[in-house]
């Protein structure tokens, strides 16, 4: 029988938050030298957590690299 003990949650305030995906920065007019967003808000992953698809947005078909990275507090 496998037991595996509990992780502990770490103190350290840079752990302490939740990250969020926010608006799309990607520039979809780069290559002709001229930017423009396409508009998305906020991300939502296209799939179920732990598959490729989780990593690509919903609205907006962009990796969730192109999204804003944002924090809060759990506390």
């Amino acid at each position: 029988m496998n037991y595996q003990q509990p992780k502990e949650r770490k103190l350290n305030s840079k752990l302490d938050r939740e990250v969020t995906y926010e608006e799309c920065r990607k520039n979809h007019a780069a290559s002709i030298g001229k930017y423009a967003v396409d508009g998305c808000c906020e991300f939502m992953p296209a799939g179920e957590d732990g598959t490729a698809a989780a990593l690509r947005c919903a609205a907006c078909n962009c990796h969730r690299n192109f999204h804003k990275k944002g924090f809060s507090n759990w506390g």
